[in-house]
């Protein structure tokens, strides 16, 4: 996920915390820790707007164990050759292969 305002994110991160306060649902230490979480770091402010159970839920044969974020702060051109989409990412294209026949 590419993230263009991370003060977008945070400020949407800090809103949700505060509704949740002031609907009861989030006792004031809680809500300091949170505010600083979502504050200092995008994955964490990314992190209380998607909920990772929610992404995969509906999936069938999925069952989340664990989930985690981070972030990685980099400069992208989007013309440069360098970020040429699908070149080293692991994954390689088969669609120009012969079908495999089982025999």
């Amino acid at each position: 996920m590419e993230v263009d305002d991370e003060g977008a994110v945070r400020d949407a991160a800090l809103g949700r915390i505060e509704g949740e306060a002031a609907e009861g649902g989030l006792p004031e230490d809680e809500r300091a820790h949170a505010e600083t979480a979502v504050t200092e770091d995008t994955a964490e402010a990314l992190a209380y707007l998607v909920d990772p159970f929610d992404l995969v839920s509906e999936v069938p044969g999925i069952e989340l164990t664990q989930a985690s974020w981070s972030t990685e702060s980099i400069d992208y051109d989007p013309d440069s050759p360098e970020w040429d989409l699908g070149e080293d990412d692991g994954e390689e294209d088969f669609d120009d292969e012969e079908p495999t026949r089982a025999g």
